[in-house]
């Protein structure tokens, strides 16, 4: 029977029993065709979902399906248990696949990677210019027409930072952005403090405290 990958295969030996649940059955046609297909049909559909290297997986999978297989036809219950193996050569055949998918997904990431990093210098108006002048020397003046195609282009992290790290650091971010005199600096250290403080973090609370803060033109540090 097929494994997840269609060209490879389990060997698969069902031992299968059924039964008519009412005895005016009896006397139909053999109960046996249908039973089988039934219980090949299942053991098939379950196991086309396992790869042959998680053989005990398969196992367990097929096996819990066909203890309570269920009825084929009207008045027919079927049940059964598999044993399964797996030749050398389509071990071989699967091994060499996930080696080929491993070495696919790496190659995704480093890509993904890559484009990432292009999105990243694309997305900031100066990496975009120096990435421009290394890349295109002759061709300085397109600049310009690429800038107004990139337009509104966000850098990767605003893409991905959906959680609640990342709505943290944008909260930050906008806060420490609109603080602007040095009494507005001296009351978010204190809040902060106050915080780290209640969530136990007394190490990074102390660090906030003796954090060396600005002051203000013409005045006297303390």
């Amino acid at each position: 029977m097929a494994s997840r990958i269609s060209s490879v295969y389990f060997t698969v030996r069902i031992t299968g029993n059924w039964q008519w649940t009412h005895s005016g059955e009896t006397g139909r046609s053999d109960p046996a065709v249908p039973a089988r297909e039934h219980l090949r049909r299942q053991a098939a559909e379950i196991l086309g979902r396992y790869s042959v290297l998680d053989l005990a997986a398969a196992h367990d999978a097929v096996n819990s399906c066909l203890a309570q297989c269920g009825c084929p036809t009207p008045g027919l219950e079927a049940s059964g248990t598999a044993e399964l193996s797996v030749t050398a050569s389509d071990r071989a055949l699967a091994e060499e696949h996930a080696r080929r998918q491993q070495a696919a997904d790496l190659e995704h990431g480093e890509e993904l990677h890559r484009l990432a990093h292009l999105q990243q210098v694309l997305a900031d108006p100066d990496l975009r210019r120096v990435w421009w002048m290394a890349q295109f020397p002759d061709r300085f003046n397109d600049l310009e027409a690429l800038a107004q195609a990139l337009k509104g282009l966000p850098a990767p992290q605003a893409a991905q930072d959906d959680n609640l790290r990342g709505d943290i650091r944008r909260f930050t971010d906008d806060l420490v952005t609109t603080l602007h005199t040095p009494q507005q600096r001296d009351v978010f250290v204190q809040a902060l403090v106050q915080t780290l403080r209640a969530l136990g973090h007394h190490d990074l609370a102390t660090a906030a405290a003796l954090h060396p803060r600005p002051h203000a033109p013409g005045s006297t540090p303390a």
